[in-house]
């Protein structure tokens, strides 16, 4: 069965929920990345609550000019009016008020989102099929998704992206550094309204499927997601665009495959197990590397501080250091060094006085700043620096035996 939801075999309404639902992922995730940047992601949650207004008073509208009130253009072109006037709203308030911008998003979301219940409620006392559907705008409901309705997404999906494509570069130049896009001229307040202006057609676009509550899901998680595999922005939006395509593409097919599963939510399911996967395995900033780093850190700190006590005729207490150098053959079970481990011991001796006079010259202070105690002296100095700090030490000693 899911086989069949993958291949886009399960029948017409599938596949198109399937493909609807992977364009959208991917303008989301390619339009959340710069939102994402600029440190402005709470902002899509005001935007998709302020367009639950737009969406009711559309409901409304349409019904007193004859119609049943469920036309999708009508309806999204509702909840975007309404969207871009909570925009417009939080932008003034942060701009001319002394409110900071969580306070001014806090406030526009539950104002909007509380007069949307409000015009729920009032839909409910109408005669004319009452609100039946217009929850679906809350969580999201592709059950009854027709041809026209998977058109007005792809379509809006697609504009979305080109309108990306044209101004990413200095969407990125205002997400990264805002004074010196003002320095170079570039108008930072309407390059802002129009990063935010794309979100709102984002969550326009997207709430026949996910929801206005799940789609911040959507538009936050990918970009996140990507930001764990690379540090370079342009690679940023593509795997974002393309974890939020995958995730859009995997949940409809798994919604489709089971009865009675949401598709929103599942979607946003999936996103997040990209997201986990990406905070356990990414090679940098994932969990696992950062512990095996860690792991070697030690490692190198154990045998290093082992050496050290080789050299100096110490007895090793430490069990793991003992077992460290006896895995790299410096020691023997009983403590005493190799041979191996005699010249490792009187070179770890030798560079810390080595280190000594690095650090009490200062000629060399620069260099003295990068003495961690694992650091190969021979990174930072010359050979010909090197020779010259040995004249002054002596010649080398032995390892005592």
């Amino acid at each position: 069965m899911l086989w069949d939801a993958l291949t886009l075999q399960l029948g017409y309404n599938a596949t198109l929920v399937a493909i609807g639902a992977t364009l959208l992922g991917i303008s989301a995730g390619v339009t959340g990345t710069f939102l994402f940047l600029r440190k402005r992601a709470l902002v899509s949650d005001a935007i998709s609550h302020a367009t639950l207004p737009g969406v009711c008073l559309g409901f409304m509208v349409l019904v007193a000019l004859g119609g049943d009130g469920r036309n999708l253009i009508g309806l999204l072109a509702g909840s975007a009016v309404s969207a871009w006037i909570g925009l417009l709203c939080m932008n003034w308030l942060t701009r001319h008020t002394r409110l900071a911008e969580d306070a001014a998003i806090g406030a526009i979301l539950s104002v909007f989102f509380g007069l949307g219940i409000v015009l729920l409620t009032v839909i409910q006392t109408m005669g004319v099929g009452r609100q039946a559907g217009l929850e679906g705008f809350l969580l999201g409901s592709t059950a009854g998704m027709l041809w026209a309705d998977a058109l007005v997404i792809a379509i809006g999906g697609a504009a979305t992206l080109l309108l990306v494509m044209i101004i990413r570069r200095p969407m990125t130049m205002v997400a990264f550094d805002p004074e010196y896009a003002a320095a170079r001229g570039l108008p930072v307040h309407r390059i802002d309204l129009a990063m935010m202006g794309l979100v709102m057609a984002v969550t326009v676009v997207g709430l026949k499927i996910v929801g206005l509550i799940l789609i911040v899901a959507l538009l936050i998680i990918p970009p996140v997601t990507a930001r764990f595999w690379t540090d370079r922005s342009d690679r940023v939006v593509l795997l974002a665009g393309l974890a939020g395509g995958l995730a859009g593409y995997l949940g409809a097919a798994m919604s489709a495959s089971a009865p009675n599963l949401p598709t929103g939510p599942i979607i946003v399911l999936v996103s997040f197990g990209f997201f986990a996967l990406s905070l356990l395995l990414a090679p940098v900033r994932g969990v696992l590397a950062a512990v095996l780093r860690h792991l070697r850190f030690q490692r190198r700190v154990h045998i290093r501080q082992g050496l050290l006590a080789l050299a100096q005729g110490q007895k090793i207490y430490e069990p793991l250091t003992l077992r460290l150098l006896r895995r790299a053959g410096l020691a023997r079970a009983d403590g005493v060094a190799t041979e191996t481990g005699k010249a490792r011991a009187a070179k770890a001796l030798r560079d810390e006085r080595r280190w000594e006079i690095v650090r009490a010259d200062q000629m060399h202070e620069a260099t003295a700043a990068l003495y961690d105690g694992l650091r190969d002296i021979e990174t930072v100095l010359t050979q010909d620096q090197i020779a010259e700090i040995d004249r002054q030490i002596g010649g080398p000693q032995e390892v005592p035996a």
